[in-house]
Protein backbone atom coordinates (compact mmCIF):
# COMPACT_ATOMS: atom_id res chain seq x y z
CA UNK A 1 0.00 0.00 0.00
CA UNK A 2 1.72 3.52 -0.83
CA UNK A 3 1.32 6.37 1.51
CA UNK A 4 -1.72 8.54 1.00
CA UNK A 5 -0.17 11.71 -0.66
CA UNK A 6 0.33 14.63 1.35
CA UNK A 7 0.50 12.64 4.94
CA UNK A 8 4.24 12.77 6.39
CA UNK A 9 6.40 11.66 9.35
CA UNK A 10 5.67 15.77 10.84
CA UNK A 11 1.94 15.83 10.17
CA UNK A 12 1.49 12.44 11.82
CA UNK A 13 3.37 13.66 14.76
CA UNK A 14 2.05 17.12 14.94
CA UNK A 15 -1.41 15.30 14.66
CA UNK A 16 -0.48 12.65 17.37
CA UNK A 17 1.20 15.93 19.12
CA UNK A 18 -2.62 18.00 19.50
CA UNK A 19 -4.22 15.02 20.42
CA UNK A 20 -1.83 14.86 23.59
CA UNK A 21 -2.39 18.05 24.15
CA UNK A 22 -6.03 17.76 24.29
CA UNK A 23 -6.01 14.83 26.32
CA UNK A 24 -7.65 12.22 23.84
CA UNK A 25 -6.14 8.87 24.02
CA UNK A 26 -3.61 8.15 21.58
CA UNK A 27 -4.13 4.85 19.50
CA UNK A 28 -2.66 4.00 16.09
CA UNK A 29 -6.94 3.90 15.80
CA UNK A 30 -7.56 7.15 17.04
CA UNK A 31 -4.81 8.98 14.87
CA UNK A 32 -5.62 6.92 11.72
CA UNK A 33 -9.35 8.31 12.17
CA UNK A 34 -8.26 11.47 13.11
CA UNK A 35 -6.04 11.70 9.59
CA UNK A 36 -8.28 9.76 8.00
CA UNK A 37 -6.39 7.13 6.56
CA UNK A 38 -6.63 3.48 7.71
CA UNK A 39 -4.32 2.49 10.52
CA UNK A 40 -1.69 0.27 8.42
CA UNK A 41 -1.25 3.62 6.17
CA UNK A 42 0.42 4.87 9.70
CA UNK A 43 3.05 2.49 9.23
CA UNK A 44 4.78 4.29 6.06
CA UNK A 45 5.38 6.96 8.65
CA UNK A 46 6.25 5.42 11.91
CA UNK A 47 7.13 2.53 13.75
CA UNK A 48 4.12 1.55 15.60
CA UNK A 49 2.95 2.39 18.71
CA UNK A 50 6.36 2.18 20.14
CA UNK A 51 7.67 4.53 17.25
CA UNK A 52 5.08 7.39 17.71
CA UNK A 53 6.15 7.35 21.48
CA UNK A 54 9.35 8.33 19.97
CA UNK A 55 9.11 10.33 17.62
CA UNK A 56 6.62 12.16 20.18
CA UNK A 57 9.82 12.30 22.32
CA UNK A 58 12.11 13.40 19.99
CA UNK A 59 9.31 16.45 19.15
CA UNK A 60 8.55 17.34 22.58
CA UNK A 61 12.44 17.05 23.07
CA UNK A 62 12.93 19.73 20.18
CA UNK A 63 10.08 22.03 20.73
CA UNK A 64 11.09 23.07 24.62
CA UNK A 65 14.74 23.26 23.49
CA UNK A 66 14.04 25.48 21.39
CA UNK A 67 11.98 27.24 23.87
CA UNK A 68 14.24 27.27 26.25
CA UNK A 69 17.21 28.39 23.62
CA UNK A 70 15.61 31.19 22.54
CA UNK A 71 14.57 32.43 26.61
CA UNK A 72 17.83 32.29 26.99
CA UNK A 73 19.54 34.67 24.24
CA UNK A 74 20.13 37.25 25.09
CA UNK A 75 20.27 37.44 28.71
CA UNK A 76 22.72 35.55 31.21
CA UNK A 77 23.73 34.52 34.86
CA UNK A 78 20.46 34.69 36.84
CA UNK A 79 18.30 36.38 34.52
CA UNK A 80 18.66 33.72 32.11
CA UNK A 81 18.09 30.68 33.91
CA UNK A 82 14.77 33.01 35.29
CA UNK A 83 13.92 33.12 31.96
CA UNK A 84 14.23 29.14 31.11
CA UNK A 85 12.56 28.65 33.84
CA UNK A 86 9.38 30.40 32.53
CA UNK A 87 9.86 29.17 28.97
CA UNK A 88 9.79 25.78 30.52
CA UNK A 89 6.84 26.46 32.78
CA UNK A 90 5.06 27.44 29.95
CA UNK A 91 5.71 25.30 27.54
CA UNK A 92 4.23 22.54 29.81
CA UNK A 93 1.41 24.51 30.19
CA UNK A 94 0.42 24.74 26.57
CA UNK A 95 2.13 21.56 25.65
CA UNK A 96 0.87 19.22 28.54
CA UNK A 97 0.63 16.29 26.70
CA UNK A 98 3.73 16.52 24.70
CA UNK A 99 5.38 17.51 27.76
CA UNK A 100 4.76 14.33 29.58
CA UNK A 101 7.33 12.78 26.47
CA UNK A 102 10.21 15.28 27.31
CA UNK A 103 10.49 13.71 30.94
CA UNK A 104 11.88 9.99 29.23
CA UNK A 105 15.88 9.21 29.38
CA UNK A 106 17.16 8.65 26.13
CA UNK A 107 17.95 5.02 25.49
CA UNK A 108 21.62 4.57 24.92
CA UNK A 109 21.19 3.83 21.39
CA UNK A 110 19.41 6.37 20.14
CA UNK A 111 21.50 8.61 18.89
CA UNK A 112 18.94 11.55 17.97
CA UNK A 113 17.78 11.44 21.32
CA UNK A 114 20.47 11.35 23.11
CA UNK A 115 21.84 14.27 21.16
CA UNK A 116 18.06 16.09 22.16
CA UNK A 117 18.65 15.57 25.86
CA UNK A 118 22.74 17.09 25.41
CA UNK A 119 21.60 20.02 23.64
CA UNK A 120 19.00 21.04 26.54
CA UNK A 121 21.94 20.26 29.10
CA UNK A 122 24.28 22.25 26.97
CA UNK A 123 21.92 25.47 27.51
CA UNK A 124 21.79 25.03 30.79
CA UNK A 125 25.11 23.92 31.94
CA UNK A 126 26.75 27.27 29.26
CA UNK A 127 24.66 28.97 31.69
CA UNK A 128 25.82 27.75 35.06
CA UNK A 129 29.05 27.23 33.77
CA UNK A 130 29.16 31.28 33.25
CA UNK A 131 27.87 31.37 36.79
CA UNK A 132 30.93 30.03 37.83
CA UNK A 133 30.76 26.38 38.63
CA UNK A 134 32.37 23.71 37.08
CA UNK A 135 31.40 20.79 34.93
CA UNK A 136 30.39 18.22 36.85
CA UNK A 137 28.60 20.66 39.79
CA UNK A 138 26.97 22.29 36.83
CA UNK A 139 25.49 18.70 35.94
CA UNK A 140 24.07 18.36 39.78
CA UNK A 141 22.70 22.23 39.49
CA UNK A 142 20.91 21.47 35.80
CA UNK A 143 19.34 18.09 37.75
CA UNK A 144 18.01 20.44 41.14
CA UNK A 145 16.89 23.05 38.81
CA UNK A 146 14.81 20.72 36.17
CA UNK A 147 13.87 18.76 39.05
CA UNK A 148 12.19 22.19 40.61
CA UNK A 149 10.83 23.23 37.75
CA UNK A 150 8.93 20.17 37.03
CA UNK A 151 7.73 19.25 40.68
CA UNK A 152 6.19 23.19 40.38
CA UNK A 153 4.94 22.59 37.18
CA UNK A 154 3.55 18.96 38.19
CA UNK A 155 1.57 19.83 40.70
CA UNK A 156 0.52 22.97 39.46
CA UNK A 157 -1.03 21.00 36.05
CA UNK A 158 -2.45 18.35 38.47
CA UNK A 159 -4.47 20.96 41.24
CA UNK A 160 -2.21 20.47 43.64
CA UNK A 161 -1.69 24.13 44.96
CA UNK A 162 -5.43 24.92 46.36
CA UNK A 163 -4.47 27.89 48.56
CA UNK A 164 -5.51 30.87 47.21
CA UNK A 165 -2.08 32.55 46.68
CA UNK A 166 -0.88 33.84 43.50
CA UNK A 167 1.17 30.68 41.82
CA UNK A 168 2.97 32.82 39.64
CA UNK A 169 4.48 34.47 42.39
CA UNK A 170 5.14 31.15 44.16
CA UNK A 171 6.72 30.13 41.43
CA UNK A 172 9.03 32.85 41.02
CA UNK A 173 10.18 32.65 44.71
CA UNK A 174 10.72 29.10 44.49
CA UNK A 175 12.86 29.48 41.34
CA UNK A 176 14.96 32.78 42.83
CA UNK A 177 15.50 30.58 45.89
CA UNK A 178 17.67 27.77 44.07
CA UNK A 179 19.19 30.51 42.49
CA UNK A 180 20.29 32.32 45.54
CA UNK A 181 21.61 29.11 46.87
CA UNK A 182 23.56 28.17 43.55
CA UNK A 183 24.75 32.32 43.84
CA UNK A 184 25.73 31.20 47.55
CA UNK A 185 27.60 28.04 46.56
CA UNK A 186 29.53 29.79 43.94
CA UNK A 187 30.94 32.44 46.28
Amino acid sequence: MSPRAGLTQEIVVRTAAKMCDAGEPLTLAALADRLGVRTPSLYNHIDGQDGLHRELTLYGSRELLDRITRAAVGVSGPEALIAVANAYRAFARQHPGVYAYTLRAPSPGDAEHVAAGEDAVGVLAAIFELMGLEPEEAIHAIRGFRSLIHGFVDLEMNGGFALPLDLDESYRRAVESYLTGIDAATE
